[in-house]
C-alpha cells in the first residue's frame, strides 16, 4: 500500500511498448444544426424522455390540489422543469405569488390512491384514482396531491417515476453535466441560449464561485470563438468544460500515464495495486476501462483517458465506501444478540414529543431508512380501540391498528430482516386482548407466535431465521412479577430503574394509568416470545440456564453508569442478551444522545429519535449504512465471545494509524440563496467517533469564498486502539468569524468500510438527503500495527 506522496511520472525511456494512443479531450457533440438545443430539452434528451408522454404533460403543468387536512385543500400550479430535475410549484400568500421547487432526486417513491394517512384521513371525498403522495428522503413531509382527473394523476406518478429511475442510472459525471446545465438555464436571462459575461458572472455566483472579474472575463474571451461577445453552442461546452476542469486529478493521472496522457491496462493495474486493490488483476483493469471510458476508440485499444479516469473515480467503485459492503455481506444466520439492530425511539412522532404530531408515516419513514425495531407507546382509546401517542402530553393520537397495517404493508419493502415491536403497554386487560387480536390479523404468519421447530434453547434465532417475521417485545407471565408480587408494566419497569418520564407522567398514581394498570392479559402476553421485557437486576449470569429471551430496556442515564462502573461485565451480558437503551425522558425536544458510547458496549438496540436531525442520526445513519442498509450490523467479534475481556474504557494500546489528507472538493451548495452573492467559505473537519480514547478530530484551514473547487491539500492523523468499532465523519461547514460555522453537509461510514487510496465522498444534507453533486475528494491510509 502506498502511503503519501505518489511516485513519480516515468520518463518516456521507462515506458513499455504501447499500441496507438488517443489523446484528444473529450468532444460533446453538436446539434444538427450545430447551434446549441435548449439547456432543458438537452437534458431531457440525454434521458432519453423527450417524446414521453407523461413528461409532456409534466411539462405543461397541472393545477393539482395540495391535502393537509379538511379545511385546507388548496389548488397549486406544479410544473416539471426543463431540466428534468426539478419541480416548480406556485403558491399564493394575500399580497403576492411565490415560487418554489422540489427536486426529483429528493423523491423517496410516488404512492397513487389513498395511500398515506393525510389521504385517507382528508382525502376521502376524492376518487382514489385522482389521488397521489410523493414522499421525500430525509425528513421532508409528503406531498398529497389530487389531479382534476385520473389521467392527470398517472401523468405525474408514471412520469416521476419515469424521472426517477433515470436520474439513478446516472453516473456521477453525468449528474455533474445535468447539474451544470441546470444553473446555465438559469442563468440565460433572456432565455435565448447564449451567454453575455454578465450572465457568466450569475452563473459562477449561482454555482458558488466568486472569481476575479478579469480571470472570468478571459475565460470568457478564451471561448468565444466568434468573437460577438457572447457564448453559444460549442462555445458554452467548452466554456463548462474548462469550468470543470480538477488540475488535482489530471496531476494525479498524469503521475501514473506519463507523457502520452492515456493509462494502459498494465498502468491502470498499477494504480489500483497502489490505491490498495490488492486482488486487482489486467482483466479487472479491462472491465473498467470498457465500463467507465468514454472513447470508442479508447476503449478498442483497451486505454484510459483523463476523462474515463475521473468517470472512475466518481462511480461508486471510487468512493470512499467499499461497494462491497453496499450489500449484505456480513454472516446473517448467528443470534440476534450478536448483531446491532438499528433502533427508533417514540417512533410515531414527527416532532417534538411534548407537543408534535403522531402518525402512520413516521413509522413507514423509519422502515424506509432500515429501522428494525420500533416503539409503540399503547394507551386506552374510545370505542374499545387502543391508541398510540405520547402519553399525558399534546401530541395527537393514532390508532394501534393503523400502525399496525403499517408494518404489515411496510416494514419489509427496505429490509427482508425482522422487525421488532416494542410495546410500552398503558392499556387495560380489555385493549391488550384488542391489539392481542389486531397483531394476529393483521399481521398473519409475519408474527411469531411459538418458538421455531429448530431452535436452540440457549440463544437467540438468527436474522436469517427470521427473515419476513415480526417480534413483540413486551411483557411475559408469568414471570414479570416483581418483588412486591404484582405485575410490572413495561413502563414502570422504566420508571422504577431510573424514577424518570415526561411530565405529569412520573408521579402518577396507578389509577391514573389506566384499568388494570400494570397487568398483563394472556392474549398479549403469548405474542412475546423472543423477547420478553424484564428489569435487570444484575449483569452476571443467574445460576440456572440461560434466558436468551429476555430484554431489559434501560435510560441512557442507567446504561451509562454500567458502562462506566462495569464495562466488561456490561459487554459480557450482551453477549447473551438483548438490551435496548432510550433516550432520557428529559429530553423534551426529542434531542438524541450518541449511540456509540452505547455501541461500544455491544448494546443492540440503541433507540434514537429518528424524526430529529443532528450527529447523532449522522451517526446511526453511518453504523447502518452497510451491509445492505438492512437494519442489521454484526458486532466486532470482541462484542461476541461469551468470555471476552473487552472493556471499552480500557482498550489497550494505539494499533492503527489512520492518515487522511483532504485535498479538494467539488460543486458545495450555496447556503443563502437569498443573496445571489454570498459564497461559502468551506473547511473540512474530519471526527472518529469510537471507544472514548479513540473519539478525536481535526480539522483544515477554510478557503474563501470558493464552494465550486476549494482545495486543501492538508494531512489529518488519528491514532486509534479499537478501529474495529470506530465511525469516521467527514464534516463540510461554511467558516464564520462572528458566529458558529454553518453546516454545509457530511458523510459518515465505518472505518472497517472505509476503502483506502484516493476516493471520493459523496456528500449528504442535514436531514440525510443527497447533495448531488456535491463530493470531498481525500486520499486514505490506514496503517495497522
Amino acid at each position: 500500500m502506498l502511503c503519501g506522496r505518489w511516485r513519480r511520472a516515468r520518463r518516456p525511456s521507462e515506458e513499455s511498448p504501447a499500441p496507438a494512443r488517443v489523446t484528444a479531450p473529450l468532444e460533446l457533440p453538436p446539434s444538427p444544426d450545430h447551434t446549441a438545443p435548449r439547456p432543458g430539452s438537452r437534458a431531457l434528451k440525454k434521458m432519453g424522455l423527450t417524446e414521453d408522454e407523461d413528461v409532456h404533460a409534466m411539462l405543461r403543468g397541472s393545477q393539482l390540489c395540495k391535502i393537509r387536512s379538511h379545511t385546507w385543500q388548496k389548488e397549486r400550479l406544479y410544473r416539471l422543469q426543463e431540466d428534468g430535475l426539478s419541480v416548480w410549484f406556485q403558491r399564493r400568500f394575500p399580497h403576492a405569488p411565490s415560487r418554489h421547487i422540489f427536486l426529483v432526486q429528493h423523491i423517496e417513491a410516488v404512492r397513487q390512491g389513498h395511500q398515506s394517512e393525510g389521504l385517507r384521513r382528508f382525502g376521502a371525498a376524492f376518487p382514489p384514482a385522482r389521488c397521489l403522495t410523493i414522499t421525500f428522503r430525509g425528513r421532508r413531509k409528503n406531498l398529497d396531491l389530487v389531479a382534476r382527473s385520473a389521467e392527470e394523476a398517472q401523468h405525474w406518478a408514471r412520469g416521476l417515476d419515469k424521472l426517477r429511475v433515470r436520474l439513478e442510472a446516472m453516473s456521477q459525471w453525468e449528474r455533474l453535466d445535468h447539474w451544470i446545465h441546470f444553473y446555465l438555464h438559469r442563468a440565460d436571462s433572456n432565455q435565448d441560449s447564449k451567454m453575455s459575461f454578465k450572465e457568466i458572472k450569475s452563473l459562477l455566483c449561482m454555482v458558488n464561485v466568486d472569481v476575479n472579474d478579469m480571470y472570468a472575463y478571459r475565460l470568457f474571451k478564451a471561448c468565444d470563438q466568434s468573437n460577438d461577445e457572447r457564448l453559444e453552442g460549442g462555445e458554452i461546452e467548452e466554456f463548462v468544460r474548462q469550468l470543470l476542469k480538477r488540475p488535482e486529478l489530471e496531476e494525479l493521472f498524469c503521475q501514473f500515464s506519463g507523457e502520452d496522457r492515456v493509462l494502459s491496462t498494465s498502468e491502470l493495474l498499477e494504480f489500483l495495486k497502489a490505491q490498495g486493490e490488492t486482488g486487482a488483476t489486467l482483466a479487472h483493469a479491462r472491465q473498467l476501462i470498457q465500463t467507465y471510458e468514454l472513447h470508442e476508440t479508447a476503449k478498442r485499444h483497451e486505454l484510459m483517458t483523463l476523462d474515463g479516469f475521473m468517470m472512475y473515480l466518481l462511480s461508486p467503485e471510487g468512493a470512499a465506501l467499499d461497494p462491497a459492503h453496499a450489500l449484505v455481506f456480513q454472516d446473517m444466520g448467528q443470534p440476534l444478540t450478536h448483531y446491532f439492530i438499528s433502533s427508533s425511539h417514540n417512533t410515531y412522532l414527527t416532532d417534538s414529543q411534548i407537543g408534535g404530531l403522531s402518525s402512520t408515516e413516521a413509522y413507514i419513514r423509519a422502515f424506509s431508512q432500515g429501522c428494525r425495531c420500533v416503539e409503540l407507546d399503547c394507551w386506552e382509546g374510545p370505542g374499545g380501540e387502543p391508541v398510540i401517542y405520547h402519553g399525558h402530553t399534546l401530541t395527537s393520537k393514532i390508532l394501534f391498528r393503523d400502525v399496525v397495517q403499517a408494518v404489515h404493508d411496510h416494514a419489509f419493502e427496505r429490509s427482508p430482516y425482522p422487525v421488532i415491536l416494542s410495546l410500552e403497554n398503558h392499556c387495560g386487560l380489555e385493549q391488550q386482548a384488542v391489539m392481542a387480536h389486531h397483531l394476529r390479523t393483521i399481521l398473519g404468519d409475519q408474527l411469531v407466535t411459538e418458538v421455531l421447530g429448530t431452535q436452540d434453547p440457549q440463544e437467540l434465532p438468527s436474522p436469517e431465521h427470521l427473515k419476513g417475521r415480526v417480534l413483540v417485545k413486551g411483557k411475559k407471565l408469568p414471570g414479570s412479577w416483581g418483588e412486591d408480587s404484582r405485575p410490572v408494566s413495561d413502563r414502570e419497569e422504566e420508571e422504577e430503574e431510573d424514577g424518570e418520564a415526561v411530565g405529569p407522567a412520573q408521579h402518577r398514581a396507578p389509577s391514573q394509568a389506566g384499568p388494570q394498570a400494570g397487568q398483563i392479559s394472556p392474549e398479549l402476553s403469548a405474542l412475546a416470545v423472543y423477547c420478553c421485557a424484564t428489569r435487570l437486576q444484575t449483569l452476571q449470569p443467574g445460576p440456572g440456564p440461560a434466558q436468551p429471551c429476555q430484554v431489559s430496556s434501560l435510560s441512557e442515564r442507567k446504561a451509562r453508569k454500567l458502562l462506566r462502573e462495569a464495562g466488561n461485565s456490561f459487554v459480557r451480558h450482551n453477549t447473551r442478551q438483548l438490551t435496548r437503551v432510550y433516550p432520557l425522558g428529559l429530553r423534551v425536544n426529542s434531542a438524541n444522545y450518541s449511540p456509540q458510547e452505547m455501541w461500544n458496549v455491544g448494546c443492540q438496540l440503541v433507540a434514537l429519535n429518528f424524526q430529529t436531525p443532528g450527529y447523532e442520526m449522522d451517526l446511526n445513519t453511518g453504523r447502518f449504512l452497510v451491509n445492505g442498509r438492512c437494519g442489521y450490523v454484526l458486532k466486532p467479534l470482541c462484542l461476541r465471545q461469551p468470555d471476552t475481556a473487552f472493556d471499552p474504557g480500557r482498550p489497550g494500546p494505539p494499533n492503527t494509524t489512520l492518515t487522511i489528507q483532504v485535498l479538494s472538493a467539488q460543486q458545495l451548495p450555496k447556503l443563502n440563496t437569498e443573496k445571489p452573492g454570498s459564497i461559502v467559505d468551506p473547511l473540512v473537519r474530519v471526527e472518529i467517533h469510537g471507544v472514548p480514547e479513540d473519539c478525536a478530530q481535526q480539522e483544515t484551514s477554510h478557503v474563501l469564498n470558493n464552494g465550486f473547487n476549494p482545495r486543501w491539500g492538508q494531512t489529518l492523523q488519528f491514532l486509534l486502539r479499537a478501529p474495529e468499532l470506530a465511525l469516521v465523519r467527514f464534516v463540510v461547514e461554511d467558516y464564520d468569524t462572528a458566529s458558529p460555522n454553518d453546516f454545509v453537509g457530511q458523510f459518515t461510514l465505518p472505518l472497517s468500510s472505509l476503502k483506502q487510496g484516493y476516493r471520493h465522498i459523496h456528500l449528504l444534507a442535514k436531514d440525510g438527503a443527497p447533495l448531488s453533486p456535491a463530493t470531498l475528494f481525500i486520499h486514505v491510509c490506514a496503517q495497522h500495527s
